[in-house]
C-alpha cells in the first residue's frame, strides 16, 4: 500500500493566526511551523499570480529536506485556456528552484464550472500534458459530466491524474467519486457549504468544518486509492478560519487509528 500524505491548500492566511499559528509567531516562520505538522502543501497563490523564482526558493529553504510542494496552475491556463508560450515559459522558470531542491512534486489544474466535455476541452487537456512533460499533473473538474468511464480512460492513457473531490451535493457538481489514473492519487476537500457555494449567501464558500463522521466516510475510499497508488495526496481547501488545518490534523489522526501509512 502506498503512502497517504495530508496537507492543506495554502498555508498563509491571517485567520489561521490563533486557530493554528501561535499569535506571537512571526509570519516569516509560518511555513516552518506548518512543516512540523504536515509533509506537503498545495500552493494556491500560483493560481492568481506566477510567483517569482526567489519566492519559491525561500519557501524551499524554510522546509525540511523531505517536504513536498504541489503548485496550482495559473488561472489563465485553466479558466481562459491560454496557450500563450510566454505564460508557460514564465511558470516553468518559477518552478526551477523547487526542482533543484527536489521538493517539487506536481501540478494541479483546477478547471471552472464553464469547462465542459468537448473536443476543445480534450485538446486543451492534451496541450497541458504536453506543456509539462514528465511532471505529475492532476486535473480537477467541477461538472459531473466529466464523471464517465471514457474520461478516466483518456486521463489514464495520457498520464494525467484525476483529482477526487469532496464538495456540496448539488445538482451538476462532481460527486465524491474516487479514481486513480496515474501512480499518484489526489483528493481535495472543499467543504459541504451548499448555502454559499454559488455565492448566493453572505459567507465564504469554504467556511465549513468537517465532522469526525464526515471524514471517516473517506477512510475506505482513501485506503482503496492507496492500494492503487504509490502516493496519495489529500488536501483540505476549506481554509476559512483555520478549518483546513484542523481537519487535516483530524484526518491524520483517523488514518493513524486505521493503521494506514501517512
Amino acid at each position: 500500500m502506498g503512502e497517504i500524505l495530508v496537507g492543506t491548500s495554502g498555508y498563509s492566511f491571517p485567520d489561521w493566526i490563533g486557530p493554528f499559528y501561535p499569535p506571537e509567531l512571526p509570519r516569516a516562520d509560518h511555513l516552518a511551523f506548518y512543516a512540523r505538522h504536515f509533509k506537503v502543501v498545495e500552493v494556491n497563490t500560483s493560481y492568481y499570480r506566477i510567483p517569482a523564482p526567489g519566492t519559491l526558493a525561500r519557501m524551499a529553504s524554510r522546509t525540511p529536506p523531505d517536504f513536498r510542494f504541489i503548485l496550482k496552475l495559473h488561472m489563465d491556463m485553466t479558466h481562459k485556456e491560454s496557450r500563450e508560450p510566454a505564460l508557460y515559459r514564465e511558470f516553468q522558470e518559477a518552478l526551477e528552484p523547487l526542482r533543484e531542491s527536489g521538493k517539487f512534486h506536481g501540478l494541479l489544474a483546477q478547471f471552472p464550472w464553464a469547462f465542459r466535455v468537448s473536443r476543445d476541452s480534450v485538446r486543451h487537456l492534451a496541450f497541458l500534458r504536453a506543456s509539462f512533460p514528465g511532471d505529475s499533473l492532476h486535473v480537477e473538474f467541477r461538472r459531473a459530466e466529466w464523471n464517465r468511464p471514457d474520461c478516466f480512460d483518456f486521463l489514464e492513457g495520457r498520464g494525467i491524474g484525476y483529482c477526487c473531490v469532496d464538495e456540496p451535493s448539488l445538482p451538476g457538481l462532481m460527486p465524491p467519486h474516487t479514481a486513480v489514473t496515474t501512480p499518484v492519487g489526489y483528493a481535495r476537500f472543499h467543504g459541504r457549504n451548499s448555502t454559499n457555494w454559488w455565492g448566493r449567501g453572505e459567507g465564504d464558500r469554504y467556511d465549513y468544518n468537517y465532522s469526525r463522521k464526515e471524514l471517516s466516510e473517506w477512510l475506505e475510499k482513501l485506503k482503496s486509492m492507496a492500494e492503487k497508488a504509490r502516493t496519495t495526496y489529500v488536501f483540505f481547501n476549506n481554509c476559512h478560519a483555520g478549518h483546513a488545518a484542523a481537519n487535516a490534523m483530524l484526518m491524520k489522526e483517523l488514518l493513524a487509528r486505521e493503521g494506514l501509512p501517512f
